[in-house]
């Protein structure tokens, strides 16, 4: 039986606020998780490390006979022969894909680690708020599955009757399950800040539900675009029409693949999947204008500016990125913009939602 004088295990705001402040610190480190791995898959670095090793694999090659075996492995796939031809790869060039699929595989250790050596510390310090434990784990399991997807969408790779590319489909998996992460961080973090001040956690109202639902199929279109990548079938000039708003001088492009029917069309045509996500962004522009009105409604001006600022900056960056001939740090930047505009819609639905 506990002593009357034993810590109790709710938490005060002393407790909670390094809770939250740990959520948000692993959240930023997603973010940074996205922008490297948007540079992995525009460098064709995710097929360099051609295999799973959990532990052992968080040390890079150190002598020059490991190198050489890495680099023999990597020459045995057929994205070597498909994307570097008969020009070969010297391995200095191979060293530095190797690195940045070697700093996304770390990244995610690290990410892993803060999750699980924060819960046990909080768990054992006997802090954790009452209903909290269920969602920290949860978040520990959404990181071990992010973890096994991108091994997955590696495998779709290595095949010997893969394409020069990884599977889209895993591709877009692994982005949108990063970003549903980060979206669980944040807005767990916010809980236990509102719970510092003695208020209860937030629930999704109607609309915060439907902004987020309308941004995540935004989120997983644009992955798919960047797995099949599809930026590049617009054209490309900078201030050129025909490559956007146009796509090839036409509204809608020609080259659908409509025989295949409509569910390949959508998610397995470049042509058809480019289209939906510049078009399906205006939709979301204006259900994120709605809440930026809603939030100045409520005298939270400051989370308006917020959601306003980050999905302006993401619509001129894809533009940019379409006429630039998808730029590789325009690309990259488009990316990152995406995991913040996705911190600032969730803090503004979870605004929206405490008050709902």
């Amino acid at each position: 039986m506990r002593s009357a004088h034993a810590k109790p295990i709710i938490g005060t705001t002393d407790d909670i606020l390094p809770m939250a402040r740990w959520l948000l610190v692993v959240a930023a480190m997603v973010v940074l998780i996205v922008a490297i791995g948007g540079i992995t898959r525009l460098t064709e670095s995710g097929l360099s490390i051609t295999q799973w090793k959990p532990v052992t694999g968080a040390l890079p090659p150190l002598t020059d006979a490991q190198w050489q075996a890495e680099f023999a492995g990597y020459r045995r796939i057929p994205q070597y022969i498909d994307v570097n031809g008969p020009a070969g790869m010297t391995l200095a060039q191979y060293k530095f894909i190797y690195f940045w699929e070697w700093a996304h595989r770390l990244l995610g250790r690290l990410i892993g680690l803060a999750m699980i050596g924060g819960t046990a510390w909080f768990w054992f310090k006997r802090t954790i708020p009452l209903g909290y434990k269920a969602r920290l784990l949860a978040l520990i399991a959404l990181v071990g599955l992010q973890g096994t997807i991108g091994w997955l969408m590696v495998s779709s790779g290595l095949s010997p009757d893969a394409l020069d590319r990884v599977s889209h489909y895993w591709l877009a998996a692994h982005l949108v399950t990063a970003l549903f992460t980060l979206g669980g961080l944040v807005w767990t973090a916010l809980d236990l800040y509102q719970l510092s001040r003695g208020q209860p956690r937030a629930g999704l109202s109607r609309f915060t539900l439907v902004a987020l639902a309308m941004l995540g199929f935004q989120l997983f279109m644009g992955a798919l675009v960047a797995g099949q990548r599809a930026g590049q079938v617009a054209g490309a000039g900078w201030f050129r029409l025909d490559a956007w708003p146009l796509m090839q001088g036409s509204f809608v492009p020609g080259g659908i693949e409509w025989d295949k029917g409509l569910a390949h069309a959508m998610f397995g045509d470049p042509y058809l999947s480019h289209f939906i996500h510049r078009w399906w962004a205006w939709a979301v522009v204006a259900v994120l204008v709605v809440m930026g009105r809603r939030l100045k409604a409520i005298h939270r001006r400051d989370v308006s500016v917020a959601v306003h600022i980050a999905f302006g900056t993401q619509v001129l960056l894809g533009i940019a990125t379409i006429w630039s001939g998808v730029s590789l740090w325009l690309a990259v930047a488009h990316q990152l913009c995406g995991a913040l505009l996705v911190v600032a819609t969730v803090w503004g639905a979870h605004t929206l939602s405490r008050r709902g």
